[in-house]
């Protein structure tokens, strides 16, 4: 199962369904407060039950890990099979380390590990946020 954390998960899809043509969907979207920074879930899509359901979680920047944790954690409450895999574009130390002591089986795979995050919890030098640069802003 193809698990996109929206918004920005959602263009890491088709490739994947590429890759994965008989893989279902599912989305969960989670967006994070500016301020603090904590997660807050919006939408999840998802079945009763994931037992023997592989999932593969897409999100394209693991900044602090806070919307990655939450999206795994509604997946290992429904019984997906450990490790869930997350596949990201960039990740920041910090969001790994943050992922890592969860305490979740989690098999993480990305491109390249950026220096930080600064104060504002955006990975430097990154590239900005996901979602605005494939969609805009939202209005």
């Amino acid at each position: 199962m193809l698990v996109p954390i929206l918004r920005a998960g959602l263009g890491m899809l088709p490739a994947a369904m590429e890759l994965l043509p008989d893989a279902d969907i599912a989305v969960v979207g989670v967006q994070r407060d500016e301020k603090t920074h904590a997660p807050s879930e919006y939408v999840a899509k998802l079945p009763s039950r994931l037992d023997n359901r592989t999932c593969l979680v897409l999100d394209p920047m693991l900044a602090t890990g806070g919307s990655l944790a939450h999206g795994c954690k509604l997946l290992a409450d429904r019984g997906a099979p450990m490790p869930l895999t997350i596949a990201c574009v960039l990740a920041a130390p910090e969001g790994i380390e943050f992922l890592r002591s969860t305490g979740m089986n989690l098999h993480i795979i990305t491109a390249s590990v950026d220096s930080h995050l600064n104060e504002n919890a955006f990975i430097v030098p990154g590239l900005g946020d996901a979602g605005d640069r494939q969609f805009g802003p939202p209005h």
